[in-house]
This record gives C-alpha cells, structure tokens and sequence, in this order.
C-alpha cells in the first residue's frame, strides 16, 4: 500500500530542489540554514517545512543571493524576499515549485492559489506546455528515484486534469468551426494515463474542429462503429505505458487493418510507446508526432 511521505531523506531534498547533497551539507554545517530531525534511533530526516525553505533558499540563491547573508534573515524574511524577486523569468521555476509543495502536502489549497495567479499572467495552453509538461517530468523523475509515491502522483495528475477538463468544457461553448473531419480520441485497452489524450482533446476543440472524445482502454473492435456516424475519421490515441514496445508495431497493423478500409480515414499516435513504431507501418495516412505540439500545428 503507498504511504503518505512525510520524512525526507537528503537525497529526497536533493531530488526536489536540485541541490546536491553535498552543497545541502554545507549549507547545514557553516550557515545553519537548515535543521535535521532526528529519529528515536538517531537517524536524519527532514519534514516539509524544511523542504519548503530549501526551495526559498535555492530560488534566492539562483538569483544571486549569498548563503551567507540569506542565513542572517530572520525566518519571516526569506519568503517576503521570494515574493518580490518573482518575475516573468523566474515565475515558471516558482510556480513549478509551489505545486511540488502542494503535492507533498496534498495541498488543494495552494494549488488553486498558485495556478489562479498562473492565469492571471498566461493563457491556459501556455500554462499547460511551459509549466504543467516540465513538472510532470519530473513528477515522473521523482516517482522513479523514491522521493515520492503513487498517491503523489495521483493528487497532482488528478488537480491538473480538472484545469484541463474546466477549460474544454469552456471551448465547447463555441461551435466547431470545422466539420468536415471529426477527430476520435480514444486510449488503448490497459492504458490509463489520461492527461496526454484530454490535453489534445482541449487544443483539438479550441482550434475549432469537431472532436468524439472516448476515453481510456477502448477495444480496438469498437472503433470502427464510429464510422457509422461519422465519415473522414482522424483517430487519435496517446500510448504511454501501452501497448507494451514488443506489441506495438502488432497493434498499429491492427489498427490499419480493422480502420483504413476506406479512403478518407487517418490515425494518429502519440506519446512515448508510440515513438516505437518501426517507419515501415507509417505512410500519408498514419503519422506517429514526437509531441502534442508537433501535431496540433498540422491542423
């Protein structure tokens, strides 16, 4: 069962805020910046207030800021100081690290806060490709390392895909623009990494086509009844974890074989596994794109 991380390890700090350990030591040693805890058995951790002022500390840090003058603040200073050095340049680095804190504190709170002042500065599609990509790399990363598990990963996915969902419900409001093509978004049976494919939902829909939105794990036999409603089908489907890479090329000739029975119908993948398809299965009427962007300027 996973648990809820709340003892950090230095390597965890290290993961999170991209100082090394080594320079953590240090700043511990000779400036008192921080304060480890110690367990019953005299073992080091850090609690999420720690974290929380590294991640002032470092930002201060990158922007000039001596450790030796940021370790004679008073404690109150240090986040007064953040708060005035924010700028355009340094809101993405900000932001990113406001929502690891929510994640680590499961956080709904700041979140909102922090994704509220987010689009009071840039659009939604902006917010999603230059902060919400780049943090969930590197949720990624970290899930890998053990700096944090499962039900992390699962409440900062899960906030993110309700901002997604609110604004694709906000560009339904507007009629397609063009009807002469409809794109199908489905996932793959098994796959339940939704993010990707509601994401290319949205920017389908706001660049004004008319979309068919499926969902996840769909059966490949099921696809071609949307022929019966709809004609000039684009399917598209985002393969994150599957089909596993030794079933990939087998699912794509599949899917050409149950879907391009016609002369209009096209399919296009995307995501990691769908970078595995051999060049061979691709022609004008199958495309694998390397990323959401790539593809939505094909429209």
């Amino acid at each position: 069962m996973a648990y809820v991380k709340n003892i950090l390890t230095i390597k965890d700090l290290e993961n999170l805020s991209g100082i090394k350990a080594h320079t953590i030591r240090i700043w511990e040693k000779r400036y008192n910046v921080l304060e480890p805890k110690r367990t019953d058995t005299n073992i080091r951790y850090y609690d999420l207030a720690s974290l929380q002022k590294l991640l002032n500390i470092t930002l201060l840090h990158n922007h000039g800021y001596k450790i030796s003058k940021i370790s004679k603040y008073p404690e109150e200073r240090i986040p007064e100081l953040v708060n005035e050095i924010i700028s355009s340049k340094s809101v993405k680095v900000h932001a990113i690290s406001d929502f690891k804190l929510a994640m680590m504190n499961f956080d709904q709170t700041l979140f909102v806060q922090t994704y509220n002042k987010l689009l009071s500065e840039k659009p939604f599609r902006e917010i999603f490709h230059e902060i919400f990509v780049p943090l969930l790399n590197e949720i990624g990363l970290l899930w890998q390392t053990d700096t944090i598990n499962i039900v992390h990963e699962h409440f900062i996915s899960h906030q993110i895909k309700q901002k997604v969902l609110v604004n694709t419900e906000k560009a339904q409001l507007n009629s397609p623009q063009y009807t002469d093509r409809t794109y199908v978004l489905y996932l793959p049976m098994n796959e339940i990494h939704e993010l990707g494919i509601l994401f290319v939902n949205y920017e389908i829909i706001n660049a004004g086509f008319q979309t068919v939105y499926l969902g996840e794990s769909v059966p490949l036999e099921c696809l071609s009844d949307m022929k019966k409603a709809f004609s000039n089908i684009t399917y598209v489907t985002y393969c994150t974890v599957e089909p596993i890479a030794e079933e990939m090329n087998t699912y794509v000739k599949d899917l050409k074989e149950n879907l391009l029975n016609d002369d209009s119908t096209k399919i296009v993948l995307l995501g990691k596994q769908a970078q595995l398809v051999s060049d061979k299965l691709l022609d004008s009427r199958v495309t694998v794109y390397e990323s959401i962007n790539t593809f939505i300027r094909t429209l």
